[in-house]
């Protein structure tokens, strides 16, 4: 698996990572709870055919700036720059989980700036009749079964690589889930169903099956909650970050929606 490549844009003083490969029509990625320590094999798939441009959110392994946001909306203006220096205005948005509320609310807010839009387990809402879980109150060792239906696949993208300080990288990771907890904590709840019908883009809406943060129904509540003509879709054997538990079956879905 060949490296990305990184370059670097500025956001309110502090540098986020970027990485870019593939080629074709440009396909920005926010990535989901942790963020992106490492290139994974689900943005290989989708670079077979597209431009895959992954900037990295504010406090997520790659880029700083976390604690300088201090509201919904100072997170929201924070993605809107990232996603103008990467140069995603105007493309394809892919989501996942943390990634995929922030994806939903740019199709929202600047409908402009995106063309397609596919969400995958995003946060943002919240049903007392189906509480979603908190992954900020679980014990270390639990958040693996948490994220993927394979603990395995959680434990492969937060493993410290080669040459990491052994210090700094759990402290890396901490700060990634003090960055989602600054935006999203308690519960992940942004009454972002207020914003949904704004929603101008085609927008596909996909769910692991063995999701243990958001039921599954709450992929029903996004679909209705945008418009009648957006697809959801169930992904087999996976959790709540689907695109490691099941790279091939997302990044097929994801790129036939994007056609």
């Amino acid at each position: 698996m060949s490296q990305p490549q990184t370059t670097t844009v500025e956001v309110n003083g502090f540098p986020c990572r970027v990485w870019t490969k593939g080629s074709g029509p440009k396909l920005g990625f926010l990535a989901g709870f942790g963020g992106l320590p490492r290139w994974v094999p689900f943005l290989d798939e989708l670079a077979t055919s597209r431009t895959v441009i992954v900037p990295s959110l504010p406090g997520y392994p790659g880029a700083g700036g976390h604690t300088v946001l201090d509201t919904h909306l100072d997170w929201l203006l924070a993605v809107r720059q990232i996603i103008d220096k990467s140069g995603l205005a105007g493309a394809d948005l892919l989501g996942a989980s943390v990634g995929g509320s922030f994806a939903a609310e740019m199709a929202a807010l600047f409908p402009g700036h995106v063309r397609k839009l596919a969400l995958i387990a995003p946060f943002g809402l919240f049903d007392e009749a189906e509480p979603a879980a908190d992954p900020w109150a679980q014990r270390k060792d639990s958040v693996a079964a948490l994220m993927c239906a394979d603990p395995a696949n959680w434990d492969a993208l937060v493993a410290p690589p080669e040459g990491a300080n052994s210090i700094e990288w759990p402290i890396e990771m901490t700060r990634a889930a003090e960055a989602a907890a600054r935006a999203f904590w308690p519960l992940g709840n942004t009454k972002l169903e207020k914003r949904l019908p704004l929603i101008e883009a085609p927008t596909l809406v996909l769910w692991g099956e063995a999701d243990k943060v958001l039921p599954p129904s709450y992929a029903k509540k996004f679909a209705d909650g945008i418009n009648r003509s957006t697809r959801s879709q169930t992904i087999a054997g996976a959790g709540h970050l689907a695109y490691l538990d099941q790279p091939e079956a997302v990044a097929r879905a994801v790129l036939a929606h994007l056609a």
